[in-house]
């Protein structure tokens, strides 16, 4: 067992025995004004948006909070009120029976392990995307899940879009004919866009518990540059396979039904943003997607450029033998072009008899039509938009607040967020060890 093996878990061994009474409780407290009760466990910037999200259902409140920064648990009490609970070990807040879920917002290390102690402990999760930091560490997940039954989402909101609803629709329909290949890239070209979040004044070790933070990753003296820009470096984050490729791949999932590819190639490099992380700044993947019920065989090309010239911006372009649909963040465009009703030839080189013969036998198979106006092939270019005021991240917190209420399942569960974060994760290991990964989406595990 590796040290940083042993140290998982020794951790996970404490924490599952401390939470184990809360885990036994049957019934939690209702709250008096029937909302759900939630926590926060991370209560950085995206940690807030996945709260603010949440409260905007009208159903939440929020009770609670962990992070390891005192200045962001001051600020939860200055935005929430003095009476939302804070601490910087996030199994205080698990041991809380008036908790119904949590969202669970750290850096990407931490994710699989408080989810999981959350589970175990009887609360729901919204855990963000990636799901986990390793491939290794996924199936722990999914099977936790199916053990507890309890509700668990990942955090990445295309899944529950209308617009990505729409362009599976449309893609089932036929609207482009049978696609084979698409295309999907999420740049950037700004200092934010690359990570480069503010580091506070009281970034000290008075304020910061840093071996907290550090958990099961490499010791490493104290550098709250580590902290506030985590994902800059491999040992707390996963680049921009993770924050990036992970939400291609769902939202593609989602829309195809798709549960993975089976070849992963990814290359890139680090080329602009030289600032002492050790992950790529540019990254491009290539991905065999197999035949399947849902799906005919095709062709993912993925990329991220943070020093991309043209402003930045996402888009998917699914590529089809009669069309192309666009996927972009506020709507579907589709351009059709039919199939040619005849190959045309090139027998320009050809001896004039063999020409001949050629055109004889062709106009036998396509025989010249009669040009009239009921003939004209139409080109079409149609727009699908999303509703005025419409939030994939507000939709996307709606489900899963209701799933919590009704415990009906979730389409992003422990299983879907791992065919998405496997692949995306996997081009880092493509990337760093420069070779061809192979990948069993079905059963969710490295091939070879």
């Amino acid at each position: 067992m590796t040290q940083s093996s042993r140290r998982r878990f020794l951790q996970s061994s404490a924490a599952g025995a401390a939470l184990a009474p809360a885990a036994a409780q049957a019934q939690r407290p209702v709250a008096a004004n029937n909302k759900l009760q939630t926590a926060l466990i991370g209560c950085g910037g995206m940690g807030h948006a996945d709260l603010q999200s949440s409260l905007a259902t009208g159903q939440v409140e929020v009770v609670a909070a962990a992070d390891v920064y005192q200045g962001r648990l001051d600020a939860m009490k200055e935005q929430y009120g003095a009476q939302v609970f804070t601490t910087r070990d996030y199994r205080e807040v698990l041991a809380r029976p008036d908790i119904d879920f949590v969202i669970v917002a750290t850096p990407d290390h931490w994710h699989q392990k408080i989810a999981i102690d959350a589970m175990n402990a009887g609360k729901d999760v919204y855990v963000e995307k990636p799901m986990v930091q390793q491939v290794a560490e996924g199936r722990a997940l999914v099977e936790a899940q199916a053990r507890t039954k309890r509700i668990l989402q990942v955090g990445s909101q295309r899944v529950s879009s209308v617009v990505y609803a729409k362009a599976g629709e449309l893609v089932r329909a036929g609207s482009i004919g049978t696609f084979n290949m698409i295309e999907a890239w999420w740049d950037r070209n700004s200092a934010l866009g690359a990570w480069q979040y503010s580091i506070p004044p009281d970034a000290t070790p008075d304020h910061i518990d840093w071996d907290r933070f550090l958990g099961s990753a490499p010791k490493h003296a104290f550098d709250p540059v580590r902290l506030f820009r985590w994902r800059n470096y491999r040992d707390y984050g996963t680049g921009v396979t993770g924050d990036l490729f992970v939400h291609l791949f769902s939202g593609m999932h989602a829309i195809t039904g798709a549960l993975g590819p089976t070849r992963v190639y990814a290359t890139g490099g680090l080329r602009y943003w030289k600032d002492g992380r050790d992950v790529p700044d540019v990254m491009a993947g290539l991905f065999d997607y197999p035949e399947t019920k849902n799906h005919p065989a095709f062709n993912l090309i993925l990329r991220v450029n943070f020093v991309d010239g043209s402003g930045g911006g996402h888009s998917f372009r699914f590529i089809g033998d009669e069309g192309v649909l666009t996927v972009n963040p506020g709507d579907v465009t589709v351009a059709r072009q039919p199939k040619e009703s005849e190959p045309g030839y090139t027998i320009s080189t050809f001896a004039q008899a063999t020409q001949e013969k050629f055109l004889a036998g062709y106009r036998k198979k396509y025989p010249p039509q009669r040009v009239t106006a009921g003939a004209m092939r139409p080109k079409t270019m149609e727009r699908y938009p999303q509703p005025p005021g419409y939030s994939d991240h507000r939709h996307h917190h709606e489900i899963f607040v209701n799933a919590v209420r009704s415990r009906q399942p979730v389409v992003e569960d422990a299983a879907f967020g791992f065919r998405a974060a496997g692949p995306a994760l996997l081009c880092n290991q493509s990337y760093f060890e420069k070779k061809i990964v192979r990948w069993d989406p079905v059963k969710m595990e490295i091939v070879g």
